[in-house]
Protein backbone atom coordinates (compact mmCIF):
# COMPACT_ATOMS: atom_id res chain seq x y z
CA UNK A 1 0.00 0.00 0.00
CA UNK A 2 1.05 3.58 -0.65
CA UNK A 3 0.03 6.56 1.44
CA UNK A 4 -0.30 9.55 -0.85
CA UNK A 5 2.02 12.25 0.49
CA UNK A 6 2.76 15.61 -1.02
CA UNK A 7 6.36 16.77 -1.10
CA UNK A 8 6.01 18.89 2.05
CA UNK A 9 4.65 15.97 4.05
CA UNK A 10 7.29 13.59 2.76
CA UNK A 11 10.19 15.90 3.53
CA UNK A 12 8.76 16.64 7.00
CA UNK A 13 8.61 12.91 7.69
CA UNK A 14 12.24 12.51 6.62
CA UNK A 15 13.26 15.50 8.75
CA UNK A 16 11.69 13.77 11.75
CA UNK A 17 14.03 10.86 11.01
CA UNK A 18 17.10 13.09 10.90
CA UNK A 19 17.37 13.87 7.19
CA UNK A 20 18.26 17.56 6.96
CA UNK A 21 18.16 19.55 3.73
CA UNK A 22 19.74 22.89 2.82
CA UNK A 23 17.80 26.05 2.07
CA UNK A 24 16.21 25.94 -1.37
CA UNK A 25 16.19 22.15 -1.59
CA UNK A 26 12.39 21.91 -1.50
CA UNK A 27 11.99 24.14 -4.56
CA UNK A 28 14.69 22.30 -6.48
CA UNK A 29 13.14 18.91 -5.66
CA UNK A 30 9.76 20.21 -6.85
CA UNK A 31 11.38 21.49 -10.05
CA UNK A 32 13.08 18.12 -10.57
CA UNK A 33 9.77 16.29 -10.20
CA UNK A 34 8.08 18.63 -12.68
CA UNK A 35 10.90 18.14 -15.19
CA UNK A 36 10.85 14.36 -14.76
CA UNK A 37 7.07 14.23 -15.30
CA UNK A 38 7.36 16.44 -18.39
CA UNK A 39 10.12 14.42 -20.05
CA UNK A 40 8.55 11.12 -19.02
CA UNK A 41 5.51 11.79 -21.19
CA UNK A 42 7.76 11.63 -24.26
CA UNK A 43 10.84 9.63 -23.36
CA UNK A 44 9.56 6.96 -20.94
CA UNK A 45 12.24 7.60 -18.31
CA UNK A 46 10.34 5.74 -15.61
CA UNK A 47 7.38 3.36 -15.48
CA UNK A 48 5.87 5.51 -12.74
CA UNK A 49 3.53 8.05 -14.33
CA UNK A 50 1.68 9.62 -11.41
CA UNK A 51 3.46 12.67 -9.92
CA UNK A 52 2.45 11.72 -6.37
CA UNK A 53 4.07 8.29 -6.78
CA UNK A 54 7.20 9.93 -8.16
CA UNK A 55 7.47 11.80 -4.85
CA UNK A 56 7.46 8.58 -2.83
CA UNK A 57 9.23 6.18 -5.19
CA UNK A 58 11.90 8.52 -6.52
CA UNK A 59 12.55 11.52 -4.28
CA UNK A 60 11.78 10.14 -0.81
CA UNK A 61 13.28 6.74 -1.62
CA UNK A 62 16.51 8.45 -2.72
CA UNK A 63 16.73 10.75 0.28
CA UNK A 64 16.05 7.93 2.75
CA UNK A 65 19.58 6.61 2.13
CA UNK A 66 21.25 9.78 3.48
CA UNK A 67 21.55 8.68 7.14
CA UNK A 68 23.64 5.74 5.93
CA UNK A 69 26.06 7.75 3.80
CA UNK A 70 28.91 9.87 5.17
CA UNK A 71 27.77 13.13 6.71
CA UNK A 72 28.98 16.33 5.04
CA UNK A 73 31.13 17.14 8.07
CA UNK A 74 32.77 13.70 7.87
CA UNK A 75 33.57 13.70 4.15
CA UNK A 76 33.28 17.17 2.60
CA UNK A 77 33.32 17.11 -1.17
CA UNK A 78 32.30 13.43 -1.29
CA UNK A 79 32.64 11.89 -4.75
CA UNK A 80 29.60 9.80 -5.70
CA UNK A 81 28.85 7.75 -8.84
CA UNK A 82 25.21 6.83 -9.54
CA UNK A 83 25.24 3.79 -11.86
CA UNK A 84 22.21 3.28 -14.11
CA UNK A 85 20.74 6.60 -13.05
CA UNK A 86 17.86 6.54 -15.55
CA UNK A 87 15.64 9.44 -14.57
CA UNK A 88 18.26 10.67 -12.10
CA UNK A 89 17.57 8.35 -9.18
CA UNK A 90 19.11 8.50 -6.67
CA UNK A 91 21.81 10.87 -7.93
CA UNK A 92 19.85 14.07 -8.60
CA UNK A 93 17.86 14.12 -5.33
CA UNK A 94 21.13 13.41 -3.49
CA UNK A 95 22.83 16.26 -5.34
CA UNK A 96 20.05 18.65 -4.33
CA UNK A 97 20.25 17.49 -0.72
CA UNK A 98 24.06 17.63 -0.59
CA UNK A 99 25.21 20.41 -2.94
CA UNK A 100 28.83 20.12 -1.78
CA UNK A 101 29.11 16.56 -3.11
CA UNK A 102 30.59 15.85 -6.54
CA UNK A 103 28.20 13.44 -8.26
CA UNK A 104 28.33 11.68 -11.62
CA UNK A 105 25.02 10.31 -12.93
CA UNK A 106 25.67 7.56 -15.47
CA UNK A 107 23.34 5.80 -17.88
CA UNK A 108 24.02 4.09 -21.19
CA UNK A 109 20.68 5.16 -22.72
CA UNK A 110 21.09 8.32 -24.82
CA UNK A 111 17.57 9.65 -24.19
CA UNK A 112 18.06 9.26 -20.44
CA UNK A 113 21.48 10.85 -20.75
CA UNK A 114 19.93 13.84 -22.52
CA UNK A 115 17.40 14.21 -19.71
CA UNK A 116 20.11 14.03 -17.06
CA UNK A 117 22.15 16.72 -18.79
CA UNK A 118 19.15 19.01 -19.18
CA UNK A 119 18.08 18.47 -15.56
CA UNK A 120 21.57 19.38 -14.33
CA UNK A 121 21.43 22.62 -16.32
CA UNK A 122 17.89 23.61 -15.34
CA UNK A 123 18.37 22.77 -11.66
CA UNK A 124 21.73 24.55 -11.46
CA UNK A 125 23.61 21.53 -10.12
CA UNK A 126 27.14 22.84 -10.59
CA UNK A 127 28.93 19.82 -9.11
CA UNK A 128 27.02 17.15 -11.03
CA UNK A 129 28.06 15.63 -14.34
CA UNK A 130 26.04 13.42 -16.69
CA UNK A 131 27.80 10.48 -18.35
CA UNK A 132 26.23 8.56 -21.24
CA UNK A 133 28.17 5.30 -21.29
CA UNK A 134 28.19 1.72 -20.11
CA UNK A 135 29.73 1.55 -16.66
CA UNK A 136 32.27 -0.96 -17.99
CA UNK A 137 33.50 1.63 -20.52
CA UNK A 138 33.54 4.64 -18.21
CA UNK A 139 36.98 6.07 -17.47
CA UNK A 140 36.74 8.74 -14.74
CA UNK A 141 39.71 10.90 -13.85
CA UNK A 142 39.71 9.62 -10.26
CA UNK A 143 37.83 7.01 -8.21
CA UNK A 144 34.71 7.58 -6.13
CA UNK A 145 34.08 7.45 -2.39
CA UNK A 146 30.59 6.01 -2.95
CA UNK A 147 29.26 4.07 -5.93
CA UNK A 148 25.49 3.68 -5.64
CA UNK A 149 22.76 2.09 -7.73
CA UNK A 150 19.07 1.35 -7.62
CA UNK A 151 17.62 -1.53 -9.63
CA UNK A 152 20.75 -1.70 -11.79
CA UNK A 153 21.67 -5.37 -11.45
CA UNK A 154 22.25 -8.20 -9.01
CA UNK A 155 24.96 -7.56 -6.42
CA UNK A 156 27.65 -9.70 -8.06
CA UNK A 157 27.22 -7.91 -11.39
CA UNK A 158 27.22 -4.54 -9.65
CA UNK A 159 30.50 -5.38 -7.92
CA UNK A 160 32.10 -6.76 -11.08
CA UNK A 161 31.13 -3.84 -13.33
CA UNK A 162 31.32 -0.92 -10.91
CA UNK A 163 33.88 -1.89 -8.27
CA UNK A 164 36.72 -0.66 -10.50
CA UNK A 165 35.50 2.91 -9.94
CA UNK A 166 35.67 2.68 -6.14
CA UNK A 167 38.34 4.34 -4.01
CA UNK A 168 40.32 1.99 -1.78
CA UNK A 169 38.33 2.97 1.31
CA UNK A 170 35.06 3.57 -0.53
CA UNK A 171 31.66 1.89 -0.35
CA UNK A 172 29.47 0.22 -2.94
CA UNK A 173 25.82 0.87 -2.05
CA UNK A 174 22.93 -1.05 -3.63
CA UNK A 175 19.32 0.02 -3.04
CA UNK A 176 17.15 -3.09 -2.79
CA UNK A 177 13.68 -4.18 -1.74
CA UNK A 178 13.57 -7.30 0.41
CA UNK A 179 16.92 -8.40 1.79
CA UNK A 180 18.62 -10.27 -1.13
CA UNK A 181 19.98 -13.35 0.68
CA UNK A 182 20.87 -15.26 -2.49
CA UNK A 183 22.64 -12.29 -4.07
CA UNK A 184 24.69 -11.69 -0.94
CA UNK A 185 25.71 -15.35 -0.90
CA UNK A 186 26.98 -15.02 -4.49
CA UNK A 187 29.19 -11.98 -3.88
CA UNK A 188 32.79 -12.35 -5.09
CA UNK A 189 35.23 -13.28 -2.35
CA UNK A 190 37.06 -9.95 -2.57
CA UNK A 191 34.01 -8.00 -1.34
CA UNK A 192 32.06 -8.12 1.90
CA UNK A 193 28.81 -6.63 3.20
CA UNK A 194 29.57 -4.07 5.91
CA UNK A 195 25.97 -3.05 6.68
CA UNK A 196 22.46 -3.81 5.47
CA UNK A 197 20.09 -1.31 7.10
CA UNK A 198 16.36 -1.41 6.48
CA UNK A 199 15.00 1.87 5.13
CA UNK A 200 11.76 3.53 6.18
CA UNK A 201 10.52 5.51 3.19
CA UNK A 202 7.62 7.85 4.04
CA UNK A 203 4.45 6.79 2.27
CA UNK A 204 5.86 3.47 1.07
CA UNK A 205 4.66 0.34 2.85
CA UNK A 206 7.20 -2.02 1.34
CA UNK A 207 10.52 -3.54 2.32
CA UNK A 208 13.55 -1.43 1.40
CA UNK A 209 17.16 -2.24 2.25
CA UNK A 210 20.57 -0.84 1.57
CA UNK A 211 23.35 -3.31 0.95
CA UNK A 212 26.62 -1.54 1.73
CA UNK A 213 29.76 -3.31 0.57
CA UNK A 214 33.49 -2.75 0.77
CA UNK A 215 36.54 -4.30 -0.84
CA UNK A 216 38.43 -6.75 1.35
CA UNK A 217 41.91 -5.66 2.31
Amino acid sequence: MIAVLDLDEGLAALAARGVTLPAGAHDKLAAYLALLAKWNRTYNLTAIREPERMITHHVLDSLAVLPHLPRPTERPGLRVLDVGSGGGVPGLPLAIARPDWHIAVLDSNHKKGAFLQQAIIELGLARVGAVTARVEDYAPASPFDVVISRAFSDLATFVQTSGRHLAADGALVAMKGAYPHEEVAQLPADYRVTASPALAVPGLDAERHLIIMARNA
